[in-house]
């Protein structure tokens, strides 16, 4: 069983930053891809950003690309998402996934384990 807790959403205005957290415990974190993804009420959950199992490749959507970077801390089972110039269309609630394999995927199927999220809001 693997427990993801994200945290370190909340409130702010357009252009602003957060950084989203999320501690892994349960499985050897290292040897795992780890993905964000997003979901808007009523809309598919989709693809925010992911990097392997080393840090060393990283994947991102490409409306988040240049705004967002993905980072991970093995020795701290953690994985980071940083967003700077955010934008009202960047709310929604943010979800931290687990992928069983070392390769990069963009597609929620390839995720097995996933956190509780954390809600982003950008106001205008």
């Amino acid at each position: 069983q693997v427990q993801l807790v994200e945290s370190g959403g909340g409130l702010v205005q357009t252009g602003g930053s957060l950084r989203l957290s999320c501690a892994a415990s349960g499985r050897t974190f290292s040897q795992n891809t780890m993905g964000w993804f997003r979901q808007d009420p009523g809309k598919e959950r989709e693809f925010v950003a992911a990097v392997s199992w080393t840090g060393g490749s990283t994947l991102y959507a490409d409306s988040v690309k240049g705004r967002f970077t993905i980072s991970r801390n093995n020795a701290k089972n953690t994985v980071f998402l940083q967003m700077n110039s955010l934008k009202p269309e960047d709310t929604a609630v943010y979800y931290c996934a687990s992928s069983p394999y070392t390769s990069i995927w963009e597609s929620v199927r390839m995720y097995d384990y996933w956190g509780q999220g954390t809600q982003v809001t950008v106001s205008s």
